[in-house]
């Protein structure tokens, strides 16, 4: 169970000094503001409202996405009863391997952990990773080999991980291997936000660290995955569900 405002919680947590070179940064314009010209005072606190209204939208937002929202309930997930191999896929950070093994209760569930300290250099995973620890049985894999036979899963879940993996040629390779483990009538479920105006207008240059729409089809096309269906869970956040053989949108 997910304790009430873990999500935004967790972002400050682990993104603890953005929060606190901004406030260190809006204190000093403050200072220093009253030792200038009348004149310059105004541009200043106009700046230093900017910057604080921004981090409050993000964090407004992101408890709104990872709290309120009801993301974590995967009600957007239908099991079929018929699956008998799951695979959860993650960047070093897991929140949702506990979930899916509720949720498909009479399905094996293989969690992987692609997370390179060599590649995969944000320090929040680092701090993620030491506040809590792995789901049971996690594999340690590389993005280039899941370590998995050739259609050997009925459902992929890479939630919130995949734009971690920041290497052009390394994600194609990754979305290779997710297409060559996947059963021929399997899915692939990709959660991200996008980069996009919606977080763009929440998470201001922030919206950089995630990747557009057109990045994603590109990589899927790639990779000969194609689109079954896109599934919009709140304005900010895109679930991309693929398989070999359905339509491209």
């Amino acid at each position: 169970m997910r304790k009430p405002f873990q999500g935004v919680t967790n972002i400050i947590r682990f993104n603890w000094h953005f929060y606190a070179i901004a406030l260190m940064m809006v204190i000093l314009l403050m200072l220093t503001a009253t030792y200038l010209d009348s004149s310059l005072q105004p541009i200043i606190y106009t700046f230093c409202g900017l910057v604080s209204g921004s981090i409050v939208l993000s964090l407004l937002a992101s408890l709104y996405v990872y709290d309120l929202s009801g993301l974590y309930r995967l009600n957007w997930i239908t099991p079929q009863n018929t699956e008998s191999q799951i695979l959860n896929i993650h960047a070093g950070f897991d929140e949702t391997s506990a979930l899916l093994k509720d949720k498909f209760r009479n399905s094996a569930l293989e969690v992987l952990d692609f997370y390179d300290p060599q590649k995969h250099t944000e320090v929040s995973i680092k701090r993620a990773r030491k506040a809590y620890p792995p789901f049971s049985k996690t594999k340690q894999v590389e993005t280039s080999d899941l370590q998995l036979q050739t259609c050997s899963a009925d459902k992929i879940f890479v939630i919130f991980s995949a734009h971690e993996i920041r290497n052009i040629k390394e994600r194609a390779l990754f979305f290779q291997e997710l297409a060559r483990v996947l059963k021929p009538q399997g899915q692939i479920y990709i959660t991200e936000h996008l980069r996009d105006l919606p977080n763009f207008v929440a998470y201001n240059i922030g919206f950089c660290h995630f990747y557009s729409r057109g990045s994603w089809l590109k990589v899927f096309r790639n990779a000969n995955l194609n689109i079954r269906q896109e599934i919009k869970l709140t304005p900010f956040v895109s679930t991309f569900i693929l398989d070999k053989n359905g339509n491209t949108l």
